[in-house]
């Protein structure tokens, strides 16, 4: 390596003052030689030639602009990937600006739409980075227990909707000794629809009960029930609840936990991720349990994508997987042939007066009142007003900076301090500054430094240069949120905004 960084030093100078076709040449010899990479090759001789400037990276306020708009749909979809994020965006803009949360500049609506999921992945990127033997005891083989079929992961093969895997997901923190609550878990195999509903105990009755509660709530009937070998599952009671309504009840093989891949999945994508792993106990935090359980059902099922696998092959310790593209529950329905089109058209009805928004608003309140018992306090349960609503819909555009939002998951707030510690040396000058960023938007902070030193000598020294580029970043900033909110001016903390349930964001 050190023979090649000589060589590199070597050539450098003779490559960068030749043309095309000897800077063809060049390259030909010093690939034979070292055996780099042709594009390594270049990146290597350009990054010692002196002088040769980078490509420019600065964003005009319409990038900008476009940046601040897809985080603010990236929050409001819960801060899922590029590419169920690209799926849900036209739903999430038509749903924002049909409420009244969201007014685009008619460039930025252009451009966010058309994005692609990597593309909204690498935007994303600086934005996502600023924001663990015990031996197992055998089970009796009962006759109860054979009396159940065994379903395996590979045994499904496409059912209609109605078929869902079933799970409970303990609320116990790092201890499971004591009373505490759980989440009943259903996942259609078909379409992927989640259900979860809370319990203060674990018990076979209760389970038969929360489960008649989720069959009224559902948009087709069950047809089937794959549960795992707890004995809370499997016993009489359960049993005969299944027979008695011509429901198929199946459980999986023991210690297999991919034989119900489905429903591990949606307990760690959509319970865990809503409620955490703190422990919680008592009716008061079961009770807000089921309340956060009862507003995420909607916004997981309408307004979440997720991916369905299509295929999966194994060629030695090789294995493929392929997907279908990424869809809501929501959108696999209405698209399934074997859904009535009575259940269509009642999807249909209630997701037109759904406001994603206000869902996600209800989910954090939520979450707040879990965040407040798991730590002992006592919960306050806040009111919702429109001016509440309103500060929460303008927080999403900057709710990043402030890293985890999610109050069950979030760490105590060690962020930089609010407050200026030094005066700002360009208040005087900033006028001046704004008047040529408005005749040159794109002019870059050092040129109008060096314009502003000979404007106003002896003011300003070399050392406050990095303080006027964060000033005209804040300014290009400033300016995208005004293409994000169309033309309209938001409200600041000083005045809040008005007592109406439809604000422009």
């Amino acid at each position: 390596m050190a023979t090649r960084r000589e060589l590199i030093n070597a050539i450098a100078d003779r490559y960068r003052s030749a043309n095309r076709i000897e800077k063809k040449k060049i390259l030909d010899e010093f690939i034979e030689v070292t055996g780099f990479h042709r594009k390594h090759a270049i990146r290597a001789l350009r990054k010692t030639c002196e002088g040769v400037e980078p490509k420019s990276s600065r964003k005009t306020p319409h990038d900008e602009a476009v940046v601040q708009a897809l985080t603010l749909l990236w929050e409001a979809a819960d801060r899922i990937c590029g590419k169920r994020l690209k799926i849900i965006v036209p739903t999430l803009v038509e749903s924002m600006e049909r409420h009244g949360h969201l007014c685009l500049d008619s460039g930025v609506r252009t451009a966010v739409l058309e994005m692609s999921a990597a593309t909204m992945d690498r935007m994303l990127k600086p934005i996502r980075e600023a924001g663990s033997l015990k031996r197992r005891r055998s089970h009796n083989n009962t006759p109860l227990r054979q009396s159940i079929a065994v379903r395996t992961f590979n045994d499904w093969n496409d059912p209609p909707p109605g078929f869902f895997e079933m799970d409970m997901v303990a609320h116990c923190g790092k201890s499971v000794a004591g009373s505490h609550a759980h989440s009943l878990v259903l996942t259609d195999i078909a379409s992927g629809w989640t259900e979860a509903a809370a319990m203060v105990v674990r018990e076979q009755l209760l389970i038969t009960l929360t489960v008649e509660e989720i069959r009224a709530k559902l948009p087709f009937a069950i047809l089937g029930l794959d549960v795992d070998n707890d004995s809370a599952f499997i016993n009489e009671t359960v049993l005969n609840y299944c027979r008695d309504r011509k429901i198929e009840l199946t459980r999986s093989r023991a210690y297999k936990k991919n034989d119900q891949a489905w429903i591990e999945q949606k307990n760690g994508a959509v319970v865990r991720r809503m409620v955490g792993y703190g422990r919680l106990e008592g009716t008061a935090a079961t009770a807000a349990l089921g309340k956060l359980h009862e507003v995420g059902r909607l916004y997981v099922n309408f307004f979440q994508p997720s991916f369905k696998l299509r295929s999966k092959t194994r060629e030695g310790a090789k294995v493929s997987r392929k997907y279908y593209p990424p869809a809501t529950p929501y959108e696999r329905l209405l698209a399934d042939g074997r859904v009535t089109n009575e259940g269509k058209d009642g999807l249909r009805k209630t997701f037109a007066g759904l406001d994603p928004v206000h869902l996600l608003r209800e989910i954090r309140t939520a979450q707040q009142y879990l965040a407040q018992s798991e730590a002992g306090a006592v919960p306050q349960t806040p009111g919702e007003t429109s001016q509440e609503l309103s500060r929460f819909i303008e927080s999403l555009a900057t709710a990043w900076r402030d890293g985890e939002t999610r109050p069950t998951h979030r760490k105590p707030n060690t962020g930089p301090r609010p407050w200026r510690t030094r005066a700002d040396p360009f208040e005087n000058a900033w006028t001046v500054v704004e008047e040529w960023l408005n005749e040159h938007p794109d002019a870059i902070a050092k040129g109008i430094f060096l314009r502003l030193q000979a404007h106003m000598p002896d003011t300003f020294s070399p050392g406050q240069l990095r303080t006027l580029q964060r000033r005209v970043k804040q300014w290009r900033t400033e300016v995208a949120r005004k293409l994000v909110l169309g033309g309209q001016e938001t409200t600041t903390e000083t005045e809040p905004p008005n007592n109406k349930e439809e604000v422009i964001l």
